[in-house]
């Protein structure tokens, strides 16, 4: 029993003593260095138990060293290489935007000076050489005009069909124009034009010389001007110049009025019936604002003139009613040169009798000239009428002074 007790004692004496404390563990350089230690060992160990020759081992060697070389170019690329290549990227995008805007600036520059060359060769109409000379004892101004030069080409072909009309600027009473040139862009003229004018009346006044592309079928189109106010010029003695032409733009067509005519041709005896009907809206010419018109007829062939009429003066109106009639012996041969030219003047019994506008028909017309006179030889013995739109005289002279193509 003495001996149970004495156990049961010391069982209970173990159990309350502490336990005694782990030991400390190693510092974690030594056993770092010691766990490294321990796998290079185990892994030359294995390394030299493996059946492989040491030039394959060596090239796996080889092989990882040069992808862990890459993986750090990589890693060092990403993130010091970044920046620099962005700021490269910046200069590189900046150096473009220069160029382009210094390109852009070139190219504005460029069409700038194509512009203004474009505009300098626009603004040149060729050159005109002219005359001036005025004649105290007979109160005339003598206008020359002798040729021109380095006309603009107006026409598909690329040359023009240039001449010149003259007058005086405000009143435009009286017009002259030269023949036309045909197919020519340096035309030689040689033809003077004379206004009677007083000399104490020129100085309000300004001489026009207008150079037109004749055209058959439409309008003529304006080349270029020359305007020279006569208050500026000395007329004590002749003046001879040659100026740059400047562009101008075709006045407005005036409207001078309308005429109906009626025409009729007898094919079996040759009888040409021009019977001149009526007139409306026609230009305002007397100072009370009406006309005293009357109407002359002239018959041509090949450009000769062979007959002429008129009719009676119709006082103070615009819309004139003469149905006169009035007959030409034209043989058949003959009738297809035929020019049949309309006239209508304002009467004025103190000075010479203005013309108001002018219309032709037959051999050489253009438009309702020509399909008049086709309608009347295709409807032998029956009279044919027609209105016909008044144009400008110096324009119809022009017209029948061209050669016919």
């Amino acid at each position: 029993m003495h001996l149970v007790s004495l156990t049961h004692r010391a069982r209970r004496a173990a159990e309350s003593e502490p336990e005694p404390a782990p030991p400390p563990p190693p510092p974690p350089s030594h056993h770092s260095s010691h766990n490294f230690l321990n796998m290079k060992n185990k892994f030359f160990n294995e390394l030299g138990h493996l059946p492989m020759p040491m030039w394959a081992i060596g090239a796996i060697v080889v092989v990882v060293l040069a992808l862990v070389g890459c993986f750090a170019f990589c890693v060092y690329k990403k993130c010091l290489g970044g920046k620099k290549k962005a700021k490269k990227v910046r200069e590189r995008k900046g150096g473009r935007l220069r160029r382009k805007k210094e390109g852009e600036g070139e190219q504005a520059e460029e069409e700038k000076k194509e512009g203004e060359g474009e505009e300098q060769e626009r603004e040149y109409f060729g050159k005109l050489e002219y005359t001036l000379d005025y004649n105290f004892t007979e109160n005339q101004l003598i206008v020359g005009i002798l040729q021109a030069q380095d006309l603009p080409a107006m026409d598909i072909g690329g040359t023009s069909d240039p001449y010149v009309k003259v007058y005086m600027l405000p009143d435009k009473k009286k017009k002259f124009e030269t023949k036309v040139q045909r197919k020519n862009l340096c035309p030689v003229f040689n033809e003077t034009f004379t206004f009677k004018i007083p000399f104490n009346d020129l100085a309000g006044q300004t001489l026009v010389l207008q150079v037109f592309d004749f055209d058959r079928f439409g309008k003529h189109d304006v080349i270029g001007e020359i305007k020279i106010p006569m208050n500026s010029i000395d007329l004590g003695q002749p003046i001879h110049e040659y100026k740059d032409l400047v562009g101008g733009e075709k006045e407005e067509q005036e409207k001078l009025g309308d005429i109906c005519i009626s025409l009729r041709y007898v094919p079996t005896s040759g009888k040409l019936t021009v019977c001149i009907m009526e007139a409306k809206n026609l230009k305002k010419m007397d100072v009370g604002g009406l006309s005293d018109p009357f109407v002359k007829v002239v018959l041509q062939h090949n450009g000769k003139r062979l007959k002429k009429k008129k009719t009676t003066v119709k006082q103070n109106t615009l819309n004139p009613y003469f149905n006169e009639s009035f007959s030409f012996e034209i043989p058949f041969a003959q009738i297809q040169k035929i020019q049949v030219l309309i006239t209508v003047y304002d009467y004025d019994k103190l000075g010479s009798n203005d013309a108001i506008g002018k219309c032709w028909i037959g051999f050489g017309a253009s438009g309702v000239g020509l399909r008049h006179w086709s309608d009347m030889l295709a409807n032998p013995r029956r009279p044919v009428a027609q209105w016909h739109t008044l144009l400008p005289e110096e324009e119809v002279d022009a017209a029948l002074k061209a050669p016919i193509r």
